[in-house]
């Protein structure tokens, strides 16, 4: 009796702690999602406290609207580049990361202290390097496609936006990265090489299974952050030149708080959280066929 009472006065106890959490996640995320749906199928300009429901007038506008494709095929092209960027890049600095003997811990500092700037302030000053540094760097190497700002270049500047990202995003990544590295048993890799298997093959048959769990989460989130990016793009370029780098997020944004058009612009969000939702169920539907537990 005496450990069933203490088994659920912890379970009670555990409970109470959740709830300020479970409250905040309530009313921030699930009211805000009913909300936002529910003025989608509205004509709210966001400013006065009269609407009326139209259905799905909305939704078929922005399906036939040639910028809105336009603008979800240029955050697929981002989001592609920022997944592919961080997710190799994150894993060779945590692979070189995890086999150095001293100085660990002030490297994995280093590598993290991006992730504590503000996207903002870190935009402002690759704007800055990209607008001053980069065309000296273009006239002292004669190279045409530096003697200027990649920002100012229909061409480059998604890519200019997305190395900034990767610059950035590629801190959280790595670290996980090394927690799965160090979770692989010694014993498997001392196997191995008694058995005379190579480097690629250590890594390929014992390193990447029990990688599958952290490839997974990182995956996740370099996609929802690719596909949901706005400050970088927003800060950098507005959405320019000639909307090259116009993504949906910026899209949402402009026709929310510029063309007062608060319910299309709910329309647009519902759009693109079933986009996310859907790349984040096959991601991990992917991966549970791969793994040690497969």
């Amino acid at each position: 009796m005496n450990r069933n009472r203490v088994f659920s006065w912890d379970r009670a106890t555990y409970f109470l702690f959740t709830l300020p959490a479970v409250a905040l996640y309530s009313v921030f995320f699930v009211y805000a999602v009913i909300v936002g749906i529910n003025y989608s199928f509205t004509d709210w300009n966001g400013i006065s406290k009269g609407y009326q429901y139209i259905g799905f007038d909305n939704y078929t506008s922005l399906f036939q609207n040639p910028n809105f494709w336009q603008s979800l095929q240029i955050t697929g092209k981002y989001a592609v580049m920022l997944v592919i960027g961080v997710m190799l890049l994150s894993l060779i600095l945590a692979l070189s990361l995890n086999s150095l003997r001293f100085f660990k811990t002030l490297v994995k500092s280093v590598y993290f202290l991006p992730a504590m700037i503000s996207a903002v302030t870190l935009s402002l000053i690759w704007d800055q390097m990209f607008y001053r540094l980069t065309p000296k760097i273009g006239e002292a190497l004669n190279i045409a496609a530096l003697m200027q700002s990649p920002l100012a270049s229909p061409k480059y500047a998604l890519i200019a936006i997305v190395l900034v990202n990767i610059w950035q995003a590629v801190a959280l990544p790595t670290l996980i990265f090394i927690a799965g590295l160090q979770s692989v048993p010694e014993e498997l890799y001392e196997s191995a090489r008694m058995d005379g298997a190579t480097t690629w093959g250590r890594f390929r048959f014992i390193t990447l299974p029990f990688l599958v769990p952290t490839i997974t989460v990182n995956m996740v989130l370099a996609i929802k952050a690719g596909v949901t990016s706005f400050d970088y793009a927003y800060t950098l370029t507005g959405g320019g030149p000639i909307k090259a780098s116009n993504l949906i997020g910026i899209m949402i944004y402009n026709d929310a708080f510029q063309n007062m058009k608060f319910a299309m612009a709910n329309a647009e969000s519902v759009v693109l959280f079933v986009i996310i939702a859907l790349l984040s169920f096959v991601q991990i539907w992917v991966s549970r066929k791969g793994g040690v537990n497969a």
